[in-house]
């Protein structure tokens, strides 16, 4: 029998409330959930339903109102601001559905500034940038602007700029929801293809369920609550932690 995967995130006792003057939205509560070392999760659920607030908090981006989120034996939530920002620079990867490059900057300057801003040398920097841009197929387009780039390369040099930092988590955001089919299929057959290379652990929220079902496990946010996802009918079924 296989041995057990370690742990590689656990939130437990959840919750997330927003104040707008008198009133009070509770996106979820007392939420738990378990992600595997090495698991592809994907969430999925409504827009509205938290998932995004979830993922946020999840890569130490917000704060939870009460509860409690670890990696491995590490709680996020105990740390400070200056602490919480270096543990995301280290061990997070995140993956947006917007890809958020610096317009000024070349392709190989926006995925070397995750190691600038941690104090790596430049010519460190661009060595392993190039090597993550090299990997995701932009070799040849390394000194093209943002604006230059297509929207599937840019979203893939936003998935370099992920990878440049050696995280051991891939936090990502609806990855493919600014892209067309086509270009959304090389997206998830390259962020499948990073998971298996850099021995991440990837959690995916999206709206694609032919996304979510090729991950090891779907989960559905609905009503601040986690669930299963049924097969047949694409909603909530049996709560999962």
């Amino acid at each position: 029998m296989a041995a057990a995967r370690q742990t590689a995130i656990r939130a437990t006792g959840l919750e997330k409330r927003y104040r707008s003057g008198d009133a009070e939205l509770v996106v979820f509560s007392d939420l738990e959930l378990e992600v595997a070392q090495g698991e592809r999760l994907a969430i999925v659920g409504e827009s509205g339903a938290g998932k995004s607030t979830l993922l946020h908090l999840l890569g130490g981006l917000d704060r939870p109102t009460k509860g409690t989120i670890y990696f491995g034996e590490k709680e996020l939530t105990k740390l400070g601001d200056a602490e919480l920002a270096e543990f995301r620079n280290r061990e997070i990867g995140f993956v947006w559905q917007s890809h958020y490059l610096l317009p000024e900057f070349t392709a190989l300057e926006n995925v070397m500034m995750p190691l600038l801003i941690r104090g790596v040398a430049a010519e460190t920097a661009a060595e392993v940038a190039r090597a993550r841009l090299q990997e995701v197929g932009l070799g040849q387009r390394l000194h093209h602007r943002a604006g230059e780039l297509s929207g599937g390369e840019q979203q893939r040099v936003a998935l370099a700029r992920a990878l440049v930092g050696g995280p051991r988590v891939l936090l990502a955001d609806e990855p493919t929801g600014n892209l067309d089919a086509r270009t959304g299929e090389m997206i998830i057959a390259l962020l499948a293809e990073m998971h298996h290379a850099h021995g991440l652990t990837s959690v995916y929220v999206t709206h694609n369920l032919s996304f979510a079902r090729r991950c090891d496990r779907v989960l559905k946010l609905e009503g601040g609550m986690l669930s299963g996802l049924d097969e047949s009918s694409g909603s909530g079924s049996h709560p999962r932690n």
